[in-house]
């Protein structure tokens, strides 16, 4: 089953913020999300657990990661943070 993509506002305008290669690449990784759940399709996506919430995330490349919700009801993902590996890293403070 193929899922719709929504990126939040706060996504669009990180990946605005990026130059065109980066934007382009981020923009393609994130395509990856029709199939969101790991070990499904491609990319390199994990379930976590934070603060006692379901929440997934999506590596792109070394540099990226991407955290979404999926809504099975609805066949969706919503795709909540993008940040730098090193971003994620200090905020969430793993992986």
């Amino acid at each position: 089953m193929i899922y719709s993509i929504l990126l939040s506002d706060s996504v669009i305008d990180f990946l605005v913020s990026l130059d065109e290669k980066s934007r382009s690449i981020c923009k393609n990784n994130l395509k990856k999300l029709q199939y969101p759940y790991p070990g499904r399709g491609p990319g390199d996506k994990e379930r976590l657990v934070i603060r006692g919430k379901d929440r997934y995330r999506l590596h792109i490349g070394r540099t990226y990661t991407a955290f979404y919700l999926i809504d099975e009801d609805k066949k969706l993902v919503r795709v909540v943070e993008l940040l730098s590996i090193k971003a994620a890293h200090k905020k969430y403070g793993f992986y």
